[in-house]
């Protein structure tokens, strides 16, 4: 069987890539979606926000030292159609229009994470969001380049390990924060230096520390309580058991740009031990080792004006202890790399042809070793186009890939199809109005094949079936874009069918060995609807001076030829004010999410709950923006709040009042 070697060929390309590429630039100081910056990850070539015929978010390194002191989906859970499947604040995914797991792919700078954080809930990204210069969210099938994987949506950390550009001199950031709620301590910086010659280094380094989170009431949840014939939980305030989190992550890289071309490596370190909240004599042990290498070289290749690059090996352990006795070690390593050549924009026509790969060997060691030893290789080519005559234009992409798992227990190959069309105008100064259709298949995971045993972060007994077909869905996303002063206007609509959507539902049996509903991975027909969208309204402005109001919601309903989809999250609305100055900016922001009484089996409804955050940057230095102060204060009034779509909702619950202090300065 023919066996890609991604990492090796990326990485001798590394060495010999020499053309400097930027991104246009941004305002890091405005958080207000600005229409007109380039999405990276939607495509090889120059897509701006505003052009999108999908849902997109771009959050940036200003906003991202205010966020919480947590992982990426907690990080990630108040943009619209985004949730986190919260495991406490040690692990935490994104769920994007109600999906999860192997459905939504995580990338850092393109490339797949090569861990175990889709397998199971109780997994952590090994990577975080503390680490990145900005962090990109697709919803949707909206990113054929990247394979079936993100069949509902993709989040892609980006950070400049590998610088594109050269800067002379040293440049950096610093950032420092603590947390009430968890006493939590936080530290990340990271530095750039310019050697000459177009050479350049970096350096970063990231700590954080915290204990157990505070709530506002017992744990455990009325519902659940009511259910288990318990007495009401108290509603006095505590720790939650088990949920403190210790991470350390640092890296080295560096980069050569030239005349022609750009290109470096890259080496990052991570190490977590954090407790699982579901067991309270459990906690997980995470290390990683990760390489990368990127790069862009032009060309002229007939219609290919460059070649671009990434490729990753990655080394992952990750051990649940229970006490101080290792119990089950899950071990994941690979290598995934891509190429793209990029053709030249003629009169509005942009595309490119690429090519990705991915071998990875995966296996689980221990009582809880769900999943045999397994290989996992995938190989894929594809090809996005896009034609903007200005007042109206077409876009669309085709990829045909191979995946095959192979363990004990299947032995499977996939051939997919996926394939998307759009088209858009724009019938004003300032409007976008856009349609995308598409069709996408994804290839099963070794989870969904294979898996047999006891689970305990789900509490299930899960049995995967070798002989399931293929994950099939088609899709249509409608878009309305508006940006005009004072106005900002970002709306989506979407509509995905599903053939043979993968579920895990109960059989009605129970294991006697541990006590656990015995669930099956099973195909059905599926139906998944709503939207999500975000207005901005600048009131007035005097100078540096400005105040302005911002709004955002989100909807989605999952059905199943079961019933109800599970832990699908209810509607949420934002209403935020801003006041800026040229040495202050304060926000009060009000969120409210609603109950979901819309259930699967063994589900309990969730209770809604209105939320209130604020928080002040002060620029305490006269010219020197550069150096700031902030104060975040998070849920306000001390509510209690559960978020549905985790497994943990009934027994953790989000944390409460919190103030989180932090200084943070660039250079």
């Amino acid at each position: 069987m023919f066996r890609v070697s991604p990492f090796a060929a990326a990485s001798v390309f590394a060495l010999l890539a020499c053309t400097a590429h930027a991104a246009d630039g941004v305002d890091a100081d405005s958080e207000t979606k600005d229409l007109s910056e380039v999405v990276v990850t939607a495509a090889p070539y120059v897509v701006s926000l505003d052009s999108t015929t999908t849902s997109v978010n771009v959050v940036k390194r200003e906003a991202l030292d205010l966020a919480p002191s947590a992982g990426l989906g907690d990080v990630l859970a108040n943009l619209p159609g985004v949730r986190s499947s919260f495991f406490g604040p040690g692990a935490s995914r994104p769920v994007i229009r109600g999906l999860s797991g192997p459905r939504v792919q995580v990338l850092t700078n393109g490339i797949g994470m090569i861990d175990a954080s889709g397998l199971s809930p109780d997994h952590q990204v090994a990577s975080d969001p503390q680490e990145a210069e900005r962090i990109e969210v697709l919803r949707g099938p909206s990113a054929l380049a990247y394979g079936g994987s993100a069949i509902g949506g993709i989040v892609n950390i980006i950070d400049e390990r590998i610088p594109s550009t050269y800067q002379d001199g040293v440049h950096g950031r610093a950032q420092a924060a603590y947390s009430t709620v968890d006493e939590g301590r936080q530290g990340s910086a990271a530095l750039s230096a310019g050697l000459g010659n177009g050479w350049s280094l970096t350096a970063d380094a990231l700590r954080r520390e915290t204990d157990d989170y505070h709530v506002p009431v017992a744990p455990l949840s009325r519902r659940l309580a009511d259910s288990l014939g318990l007495p009401a939980p108290s509603r006095d305030g505590r720790d939650v058991p088990n949920t403190y989190s210790s991470l350390k992550a640092f890296g080295l890289g560096g980069s050569y740009v030239g005349d022609g071309g750009w290109g470096g490596l890259a080496i990052k370190r991570t190490e977590s031990d954090y407790g699982s909240a579901a067991e309270e004599d459990v906690h997980i042990a995470l290390k990683q080792t990760r390489v990368d290498a990127r790069g862009s070289l032009d060309v002229d290749w007939g219609p290919f004006g460059k070649i671009r690059f990434a490729g990753g090996y990655s080394d992952y352990r990750h051990t649940e202890f229970e006490g101080p006795e290792p119990g089950t070690t899950f071990l994941s390593r690979g290598e995934e790399g891509r190429v793209e050549l990029v053709q030249r924009d003629i009169g509005g026509w942009q595309g490119a042809v690429g090519v990705q790969g991915l071998h990875r060997t995966f296996d689980a060691i221990g009582d809880e070793a769900l999943i045999p030893a397994s290989k996992i290789d995938e190989f894929g080519v594809f090809t996005l186009q896009r034609l903007d005559k200005e007042t109206w234009g077409l876009e669309g992409g085709l990829r045909l890939d191979s995946k095959s798992v192979k363990n004990v227990r299947a032995d499977r190959d996939f051939t997919n199809l996926s394939a998307s069309i759009g088209a858009f105008v724009r019938p004003a100064d300032g409007w976008f109005l856009g349609l995308s259709l598409s069709r996408t298949s994804r290839g099963l995971t070794e989870e969904e094949l294979s898996s047999l045993g006891a689970h305990p972060a789900t509490g299930a007994f899960e049995i995967g079936d070798a002989t399931l077909a293929k994950e099939v869905s088609y899709s249509a996303d409608a878009s309305v874009h508006y940006g005009r002063a004072p106005w900002t206007v970002d709306l989506h609509g979407f509509y995905v069918d599903y053939r043979n959507f993968i579920d895990l539902v109960p059989t009605g049996a129970v294991d006697a060995g541990s006590g656990f509903p015995v669930f099956a991975f099973v195909g059905s027909g599926a139906r998944f609807y709503g939207f999500e969208g975000e207005v901005a309204f600048r009131v007035w402005q005097d100078g540096a001076r400005s105040f302005r109001l911002e709004g955002a919601a989100d909807y989605v309903r999952g059905t199943t030829d079961f019933g109800p989809a599970a832990r699908i999250p209810p509607w949420s609305l934002t209403g935020r004010a801003e006041y800026a100055a040229a040495r202050w900016t304060a926000t009060v922001e009000v969120h409210k999410v609603g109950e979901q009484d819309r259930t699967a089996s063994f589900e309990l409804p969730t209770d809604g709950y209105t939320m209130l955050n604020a928080s002040l940057v002060v620029r305490p230095v006269a010219d020197t923006p550069d150096l700031k102060v902030f104060l975040d204060a998070h849920n306000l009034t001390n509510v209690e709040a559960r978020e549905h779509a985790s497994f943990l909702k009934d027994i953790a619950p989000l944390p409460g009042r919190s103030l989180r202090l932090g200084v943070g300065y660039r250079f």
